[in-house]
């Protein structure tokens, strides 16, 4: 008979990532057939890799955490022409994304009120972002 929820937790061997895992933790990700590639494990933005152990002591699972990149744009809509804010807008996005990218940074991400999302995700776009709906983004509230 299989135990309690609470006996599997308590008998679960979950430890931090070892360089030697890498190969198991490939074979993971080829076999789930997602289309993206395999994460960078090693890059520093990479801040939280815990793996999950068989009673062999073989990795059967992994959560790995990579900081991401939330930006926020701050201005005062009412000084400038509509085409001055927009020429503001692109040179602080290209300078914005060079600073992120010296830091390490891949990707930065953007959520945008439903009152604007519409006109100024053209906005975005015409910069070079896109609206990435290929998947269902999920939020974990830590506070």
């Amino acid at each position: 008979m299989l135990g309690s929820s609470r006996e599997a937790r308590d008998e679960m061997r979950v430890r931090l990532y070892k360089a030697g895992d890498l190969a198991i933790l490939r074979r993971m990700h080829a076999g789930q057939g997602f289309e993206y590639p395999f994460p960078e494990v090693d890059d520093p933005l990479f801040v939280s890799k815990l793996i999950v152990e068989d009673d062999a002591g073989v990795p059967v699972m992994a959560g790995l955490a990579r900081v991401t990149c939330e930006t926020y744009l701050l201005m005062d809509s009412s000084v400038g022409t509509p085409s001055e804010r927009y020429a503001r807008l692109a040179a602080l996005d290209r300078l914005g994304a060079a600073d992120l990218r010296a830091r390490g940074f891949q990707d930065a991400h953007a959520w945008l009120p439903p009152s604007i999302a519409r006109k100024f995700g053209k906005r975005l776009g015409e910069l070079g972002w896109i609206r990435d709906d290929a998947w269902t983004p999920y939020c974990r509230r830590l506070r």
